[in-house]
């Protein structure tokens, strides 16, 4: 743009010192001068110098691109625009910078988390559950109320084999007819019922207790007897059971004769059968006797069962609630959702346990069936035996 203005200018000169000056120069060196040319190229001039004109109003300080960006009183666009993008350089440097830390603090935070993770998982493997503990109080009490069970049932065993076997002080060993009068009283002094009371044996029967002694639920209740009166209820259901009234002694001289001893050896064989009789139901009844003290979440179960209240078990019931307190309590089932898997392996080993325990109970009564079985099969075998022939007596030298 300079370079033409200074051509312009030149030429310009040359045009008005010949006209003014009116030199007149070597042919050789005269220029030719085009008009024309000379005034098309000043018309270019001029609107080259519009342009630049135009530029510079455009892009000068009062411009309207200046106007819309600001003044330069901080520099200039190119200026600006340069520390603008210096600065947002150092905001992405800064920004890349404050991720880092960001990131590094939330490793440290994960870390820290999944730390404490592993820590509460560690402490809920070795920590016993809630279950856990119910379970042992449960077993202790199962296995305390079966020694109490059995203590009960050989106390009585041993109070109704001395019946049995018609020993001293006991209504049969004066005689059978001492033996009958002595079940008559007991049953209407206890267990009068109504048409013992028309016939006037007794004076009233009350409803709780009539016939009590030869009815099955005196036997098999709700699984615990509820006091000691349903204790002795159930033994006498058994002795009418078993041998309501049993035979008379062989006494004195009944004894010292061929003949009485041969009924000595058939009564031992009685006897030996009804102690046997006697004690499978007597250990029955020591299994429902009220032994141990009852946990708060047994009775608790018990009564969500809708069994009677109380604070005594029998072992019977205490094995009852643990067995089915796994098919039929909300609260163990609860808990069993919520357990880690170590707690839950616990538990299941638990329950193998509580298996073994029954199976082991049941091998224990299936022991007793079998002697029943044995001692009925040995009798019929007796019964049915019939000599072929009257013998007589072997000649032996």
């Amino acid at each position: 743009m300079r370079r033409l203005k200074f051509v312009a200018a030149t030429a310009l000169g040359i045009i008005i010192g010949g006209i003014l000056f009116n030199a007149l120069p070597a042919y050789a060196d005269l220029p030719v001068i085009d008009p024309a040319s000379i005034l098309k190229e000043v018309q270019e001039i001029n609107v080259l110098g519009d342009i630049e004109n135009g530029l510079n109003s455009l892009l000068g300080k009062s411009g309207p691109i200046a106007t819309l960006m600001g003044d330069n009183t901080y520099g200039t666009v190119q200026q600006l625009l340069q520390e603008g993008f210096t600065q947002d350089a150092n905001y992405s440097k800064a920004s890349i910078g404050a991720m880092e830390n960001i990131t590094d603090a939330s490793n440290e935070a994960m870390a820290q988390y999944d730390l404490q993770l592993r820590d509460a998982q560690i402490r809920d493997e070795q920590t016993a559950s809630p279950t856990a503990c119910t379970d042992l109080d449960n077993g202790v009490s199962t296995q305390a109320a079966a020694i109490q069970g059995d203590d009960v049932g050989f106390t009585i065993g041993q109070i109704e084999d001395v019946r049995d076997e018609s020993g001293p002080n006991t209504p049969s060993y004066y005689g059978q007819a001492q033996g009958v009068a002595s079940e008559s009283a007991e049953h209407l002094n206890y267990y009068c019922d109504q048409n013992d009371v028309s016939a006037g044996l007794c004076a009233n029967s009350t409803t709780a207790t009539a016939d009590a002694d030869q009815r099955f639920s005196s036997l098999f209740g709700s699984g615990t007897y509820a006091n000691q009166t349903a204790v002795t209820t159930a033994k006498d259901y058994a002795i009418n059971l078993i041998e309501p009234v049993a035979p008379a002694a062989l006494r004195g001289d009944q004894l010292n004769s061929i003949a009485g001893q041969d009924a000595a050896v058939q009564r031992r064989s009685y006897n030996a059968r009804m102690s046997l009789a006697q004690n499978v139901i007597d250990n029955i009844i020591g299994m429902q006797s009220p032994s141990v003290p009852l946990t708060s979440q047994q009775q608790t179960y018990l009564t969500n069962m809708g069994f009677p209240q109380q604070t005594n078990g029998s072992w019977l019931q205490v094995l009852q609630i643990n067995a089915e307190s796994r098919v039929s309590d909300i609260n163990w089932n609860a808990q069993l959702q919520n357990m880690p898997p170590a707690a839950v392996s616990r538990e299941v080993a638990l329950e193998l346990a509580l298996n073994n325990y029954l199976q082991f109970q049941i091998f224990k009564i299936d022991l007793q069936i079998a002697a029943v079985d044995a001692t009925n099969l040995a009798q019929n075998a007796q019964h049915d035996f019939q000599p072929a022939v009257p013998m007589p007596t072997p000649n032996i030298n």
